[in-house]
């Protein structure tokens, strides 16, 4: 069965779906320290994801293909994970003496209760977490909930670039697990953190507390539109725009009339974001703030950001204390540490 959870399947690779990128990660542990295998970023074909939706299926899973053939990891077998917007999840409360599969049963009996759609047209897992308070005989249960062609649309993919998939988890739980990889490095074991991923096309803030997610919320916006301003202002081509974006050599007014109001933006979609959590939370403030995607790396955004928000911000590097294979670069890994959370944490499902 695909899973949503936990349920142990040994050397998988991470691989992360976004809206212009497939990024694929290995990683291997030698007693209590992570190793990175081998990682790849592979570009899609204009497109071939909206919205996180994949519209392309031979596109992405040749693509797939190409960076399979490029990275080329140990084991063939694969996790990926759909966009939160894309699933529901529920906790409710079960009878705690209840089998695993009378639990399924159970649940599936009272689907209706829970799930807005006939039950033949999802996929769906659970977890049970713990006791309910002051009520031993009941125990929480996680119940995750997708359209079953969002499962399916995927293994598709996989299996087109070579793949054998094993998992389908939720984004915001695979951001959840590369965190804990994060809180000793940065302190947050306290508090209430904020993790603000930067996409292309789509922000997302996840606000975490005792180490589990407590709110998300996705966005349309992202670092295409600072590529997209680019080739308005200079009249670059796609490719052209977003090489000099991550490598420089821009007219010298770049920083102050494209990057700043750019920067400027994207702090006006976080602080909206940040709002929302407030007005739906007990919580009136946030501790820390760690900034992760393929947009994050952006110039001077986490001094920005520090200032404006008056918290410490630090950008996501779920890496610094594992070791590396002979076949990974470390400066480009570096590089591109922050936009490698969800297939970090996608590829930790190996050790689960």
């Amino acid at each position: 069965m695909l899973s949503f959870f936990g349920k142990k399947t040994s050397d998988q690779v991470g691989l992360d779906i976004s809206s212009t990128t497939v990024k694929l990660l290995e990683l291997s542990r030698h007693g209590d320290r992570y190793r990175v295998e081998t990682y790849g970023i592979e570009s899609l074909p204009d497109g071939a994801v909206v919205e996180k939706n994949i519209s392309d299926v031979e596109g992405v899973g040749e693509a797939i293909s190409r960076l399979v053939a490029r990275a080329k990891p140990h084991s063939r077998k694969a996790a990926v994970a759909v966009a939160g917007s894309a699933v529901i999840t529920r906790i409710i409360e079960m009878d705690a003496s209840l089998s695993e599969d009378e639990l399924e049963e159970q649940i599936r009996m009272e689907a209706d209760q829970y799930i807005p759609y006939p039950l033949d047209e999802v996929a769906l897992d659970f977890e049970v977490l713990e006791p309910v308070p002051n009520a031993p005989e009941r125990v929480r249960v996680l119940l995750a909930v997708s359209r079953v062609e969002n499962v399916e649309v995927r293994k598709d993919v996989l299996e087109i670039g070579g793949l054998v998939p094993k998992t389908v988890e939720v984004e915001a739980f695979a951001m959840e697990r590369a965190f804990e990889l994060l809180v000793d490095s940065i302190g947050a074991r306290e508090g209430v953190t904020g993790i603000f991923d930067i996409g292309a096309t789509v922000t997302t803030l996840n606000v975490i507390h005792e180490g589990q997610i407590i709110y998300s919320r996705e966005q349309l916006f992202g670092g295409k539109q600072l590529t997209e301003e680019i080739q308005r202002r200079y009249g670059y081509s796609p490719e052209e725009a977003e090489h000099a974006k991550k490598h420089g050599g821009l007219p010298d007014d770049y920083e102050t009339e494209v990057l700043g109001p750019f920067r400027d933006a994207l702090f006006q979609q976080l602080q909206r974001s940040l709002q929302f959590f407030y007005s739906a939370s007990s919580f009136r403030e946030i501790n820390q703030m760690v900034l992760a995607g393929g947009a994050a790396g952006i110039h001077d955004l986490c001094h920005l950001f520090e200032a404006k928000l008056n918290i410490p911000v630090s950008l996501a590097n779920p890496f610094v204390n594992m070791s590396l294979s002979p076949r990974v670069n470390a400066t480009q890994l570096s590089s591109d540490a922050s936009a490698l959370m969800v297939a970090c944490g996608l590829a930790l499902r190996s050790f689960d």
